[in-house]
């Protein structure tokens, strides 16, 4: 029997194929499909180990380069918490306060107008930089009557710069705080114009209850409990 010319993937179709369906499977399903070749082998398990050596040894010198972070006795040591001199005036402060009060009018919507429970409940979690505060009382009498705005919430003590561009530290334990909020009233007749003083909207804070950092304070939760003190 003479060889076919014809190639082994024709007729190998042509078994099973008329010859049209042959050339035709043949010019678009074979012909010009690409054919993907496995790797011969995994590489040797040397190069595997030495690759997983060389890996970690690249993880430990970019490890080694990058700084480690400060500790807080470091950082309090180079004076990153302190404001420099040039920073204590009250003025600066002062657009700090208006954000503030539009911060905390914001997430007090209406409880503003009337108080109750659900303005503590979210005063108790609110961010106080920025706030006007005063020392209402205290177990030290010479903390009473501080004004000024709160630059800084610690865990233990309010740092406060008042007008005359002094900052005076608060502890909060065994002193209260009072913060006043504008309330702006609804007018119904913008020409109508009134003489009273504007509402505000008081609330009074025992550092006592305060004793921790504002960031842990947002995931507290403050139970009601008799205190002796009030």
């Amino acid at each position: 029997m003479a060889p076919s010319s014809q190639p082994v993937t024709q007729a190998l179709l042509a078994r099973a194929h008329s010859p049209e369906s042959v050339n035709r499977i043949f010019s678009d399903k074979i012909q010009y499909r690409p054919l993907y070749l496995r790797p011969s082998s995994p590489p040797p398990p040397s190069n595997a180990r030495n690759a997983r050596r060389n890996a970690r040894e690249e993880a430990k010198k970019k490890q080694r380069l990058k700084p480690k972070p400060l500790a807080a006795r470091e950082r309090h040591r180079r004076g990153l918490y302190d404001v420099p001199r040039r920073g204590q005036k009250y003025a600066i402060f002062e657009p700090l306060h208006r954000l503030w009060l539009g911060y905390v009018e914001e997430i007090l919507g209406s409880e503003l107008y009337h108080g109750g429970a659900a303005a503590a409940a979210k005063l108790s979690a609110a961010e106080f930089h920025g706030a006007r505060v005063e020392v209402s009382r205290s177990s030290c009498p010479s903390r009473v009557g501080i004004t000024g705005i709160v630059i800084k919430d610690g865990k233990f003590a309010f740092e406060i710069i008042t007008p005359k561009n002094e900052i005076k530290v608060v502890p909060k334990e065994g002193t209260w705080f009072k913060f006043e909020i504008p309330v702006k009233e609804p007018v119904a007749d913008p020409q109508a114009t009134t003489e009273a003083s504007p509402r505000r909207f008081v609330f009074e804070v025992l550092g006592d209850q305060f004793l921790t950092r504002g960031a842990d304070r947002a995931n507290k939760k403050f139970k009601h409990h008799y205190l002796k003190n009030l």
